[in-house]
């Protein structure tokens, strides 16, 4: 049995470094001008930014090292870190969030990698927020580190999500070229891909600051220059699923960028778009594997209760992913992980083995806190409904009949086996396999809503792939 004292050890070295006695180490903080005394046994076994340091300063003639700390880098920051490379200690509480990301970031440089790791992973847990908010700046400085890939992921979820806080953002023209190119390889980037030939090009010229502004008097080294620097970047348009106007607008202006056969192979697409063509064509960007622009007009219409339907060119909602079962899982519990404190979320459901697409809209959050029982929560908005798809030729809108028993908030204790509940009529759940796609446990019934949203004989049933979105009104972008 091994008996162990960290608590003291840690208190007994922080000690040692508040002691100024018997250091051999100096280390001066050029931004602040500021020095600190420390021990190299330490530095070195605790840092091997500090040991390669160390190993290329000579002593002076008391027999100390100094070291200078060039990075821009404030002693109140670099006061943590000692305190952390001798006791192990970092307390986060009451700290301002950016004090923490820069910490994380120190951390990396000085190659403290699980305190940059720890970090990382606290900012995620625990200020996601924060960092939605701070998007832009957290991105530029964590994309071209090799140490931040869950962050990374984090912002990588957001940018398919809302890509303009990255293309309308101040710094998007100083994306290196590779963030740029694995952003267009993306099919789930929901933005219009005229808007995103349009970047494309900005962020081209803002490459070559001498073009000139006036594209007509470009010349022809300049739109070598442009196609030199966009070249890895001009095969990941999805040229085929421009329209006329938007080819005519946004493309033709830059057709000399192209190649002489993608340019010719666009115009021809548009006069016959059953022939084939010599060029490659992309797959068109979806928002959602399961639903087109055209259902999610039909949703929009629902929620505004609008009398005229939307279409894909005028819907005033944009649909936010929020979870996708073929990405996220499809156990119960990931749906109340996930989803818990959104509002405004439509749930879409494949059903399996038809051409079936149901759902169900809730204005409402969903809650995952709820300990006590299961219970039901009243709503005037919410609405069932099934799509046309398929076999399946006309659309279903169930409104709410019964609002006091519109959305089950399910108790904690039962999350690992149901998911979204709508009042009965559209239940998710999964009492055997822990999936949706392997039990036939979710149920479409006739209770709390208008109409039956199925016109199978069966209730009950399996899915294939869910997705959630939050339905967010295009001018809050």
């Amino acid at each position: 049995m091994a008996l162990k004292f960290f608590n003291k050890l840690s208190q007994n070295f922080i000690e040692l470094l508040n002691d100024k006695d018997n250091y051999d180490v100096i280390i001066e903080v050029k931004n602040d001008e500021k020095s600190f005394t420390a021990h190299s046994n330490i530095l070195r076994y605790r840092s091997s930014y500090f040991r390669k340091e160390l190993e290329n300063v000579q002593s002076n003639e008391n027999n100390i090292k100094i070291i200078t700390i060039k990075s821009s880098i404030y002693t109140q920051i670099f006061d943590v870190l000692l305190i952390y490379i001798y006791g192990g200690i970092i307390n986060l509480e009451n700290v301002e969030s950016l004090f923490i990301f820069e910490l994380m970031l120190i951390a990396d440089e000085f190659e403290l990698d699980e305190l940059a790791n720890k970090i990382e992973t606290f900012l995620i847990e625990s200020k996601s927020s924060w960092l939605r908010t701070h998007f832009s700046m957290v991105f530029h400085n964590v994309f071209d580190r090799e140490n931040f890939n869950d962050l990374l992921n984090f912002c990588n979820g957001i940018i398919t999500k809302c890509p303009r806080l990255t293309f309308e953002g101040s710094r998007f023209t100083s994306l290196p070229e590779f963030t740029l190119v694995s952003l267009l390889k993306r099919n789930d980037l929901q933005m219009k891909e005229v808007e995103i030939w349009d970047y494309v090009i900005k962020w081209g010229i803002a490459q070559n600051p001498t073009l000139p502004k006036n594209l007509g008097e470009w010349s022809k080294e300049n739109i070598i220059t442009l196609k030199t620097t966009l070249q890895q970047c001009l095969p990941h348009i999805r040229y085929f699923h421009l329209s006329a106007d938007e080819v005519r607008d946004s493309i033709k202006p830059y057709k000399k960028v192209l190649n002489k056969q993608l340019w010719k192979d666009i115009k021809y697409h548009l006069s016959s778009p059953k022939k084939r063509v010599k060029s490659i064509i992309l797959p068109s960007r979806s928002f959602s594997t399961i639903i087109s622009e055209d259902h999610a007009a039909e949703i929009s219409t629902w929620i505004n209760r609008n009398t005229t339907t939307y279409t894909s060119n005028n819907n005033p909602y944009r649909f936010e992913l929020i979870l996708r079962g073929s990405r996220d899982g499809f156990a119960p519990q990931k749906f109340w992980d996930i989803c818990h404190g959104h509002v405004n979320t439509v749930v879409i459901a494949k059903v399996k083995a038809t051409d079936e697409i149901i759902g169900g809209y809730n204005p409402l959050a969903w809650d995952n806190s709820n300990t006590i029982e299961s219970k039901c929560i009243e709503t005037n908005g919410s609405f069932v409904f099934s799509l046309k798809n398929g076999n399946i030729r006309y659309s279903i809108l169930s409104k709410v009949k019964n609002p006091q028993k519109a959305i089950l908030s399910i108790r904690k204790k039962y999350q690992n086996q149901y998911g979204p509940n709508f009042g009965y009529d559209f239940c998710m759940r999964s009492f055997d396999y822990n999936d949706f796609t392997l039990d036939d446990d979710c149920y479409c019934r006739h209770y709390s809503y208008e109409r039956p949203i199925r016109t199978s004989s069966s209730n009950f049933f399996s899915i294939s792939n869910y997705e959630v979105f939050k339905i967010v009104r295009k001018f809050e972008e």
